[in-house]
């Protein structure tokens, strides 16, 4: 295949729509965690699952609430502006509120990995994920999607691998260069785009991700443990105190918050882990149509089946 140039079409946002982006995130975060403290606030005799549900259900509202009120306004958001604000908030919340209750211990756990996970953050939004700025013959390279997916059903069925196998860098599940709408690239090893971070989760920064993953999880979890801390030894000192005002409402309403985002990203490092085990990326599990050798693997499996029976 003769040498194919390729250009970066991604485009960094102006500096004034960045900087929109970014306040309307971060009213985004105030109003959705204010409207979460209300759950606590009117609902405080309730069980701590009945007030998750609820949190679920007020978290969906304001999403629905918050994209028609971008509509209507013209503006947008940025999804890891509000992820990143989400993070700043259940720290300010932490230092005036909860600290206080916590223990010694828990509190330098906290802060050590909110701070890491802020700083794996800004490096998975700034990473390079893979991204391919020229072709060669040993690369799944073309100028446009369509060429690629040209190309893919010309693949001799011989080219294929089993998913579960460790490809060798020559090999074609090896190359997995795939291009992305979103960003407008070709990435190398392309799992999927990733709103949360604003990047493209690719071969480059897959191992940060994952890393990431686990930071989500372990400080979501420390402050889930700080913030019962807190509530055990308020409602020791005043209960009533605890139930009507605004720092213990917030306290409440974070650790639920928390709790709802431990549940759903412990599944999707469970999904994630199932991927790297089965060496199959979430592109192409979801699109395993589209890309001919995954296609020949499931062929050949069923012919297998077929002759067996």
């Amino acid at each position: 295949m003769a040498q194919i140039k390729l250009h970066d079409q991604r485009k960094p946002l102006e500096l004034w729509k960045l900087i929109g982006r970014c306040t309307v995130s971060c009213i985004s975060v105030l109003f959705s965690q204010l409207a979460l403290s209300l759950v606590p606030r009117f609902f405080s005799a309730s069980p701590l699952f009945i007030q998750l549900i609820l949190s679920a259900l007020v978290l969906l509202v304001v999403v629905g609430l918050g994209r028609c009120s971008k509509r209507l306004l013209g503006v947008s958001g940025s999804a890891s502006a509000f992820v990143f604000f989400s993070i700043l908030f259940l720290w300010a919340v932490y230092l005036a509120v909860l600290r206080p209750a916590v223990s010694c211990l828990m509190d330098i756990a906290f802060n050590g990995a909110i701070t890491m996970l802020i700083i794996g953050l800004c490096s998975i939004m700034s990473s390079n994920p893979g991204l391919v700025t020229y072709g060669s013959s040993d690369e799944l390279v073309e100028s446009s999607v369509a060429e690629v997916e040209a190309h893919n059903r010309i693949l001799e069925p011989s080219a294929s691998v089993l998913c579960h196998e460790c490809p060798t860098e020559g090999s074609v599940l090896g190359r997995r260069v795939r291009y992305c709408r979103i960003c407008k690239g070709y990435i190398k090893g392309f799992d999927h785009h990733c709103p949360a971070f604003g990047n493209c989760i690719g071969q480059n920064n897959h191992v940060l991700f994952m890393v990431l993953l686990v930071g989500f999880l372990s400080t979501e979890a420390s402050y889930v443990v700080c913030s019962s801390q807190f509530a055990a030894k308020s409602q020791i000192v005043d209960r009533t105190r605890l139930e009507t005002s605004l720092s213990g409402n917030l306290a409440i309403s974070t650790m639920l918050f928390s709790i709802f985002q431990l549940l759903w990203q412990a599944v999707f490092m469970t999904w994630h882990i199932y991927c790297i085990c089965f060496n199959i990326r979430t592109d192409e599990w979801i699109n395993w149509e589209k890309y001919p050798e995954f296609q020949d693997v499931v062929h050949s499996q069923q012919e297998l089946d077929v002759s067996d029976g």
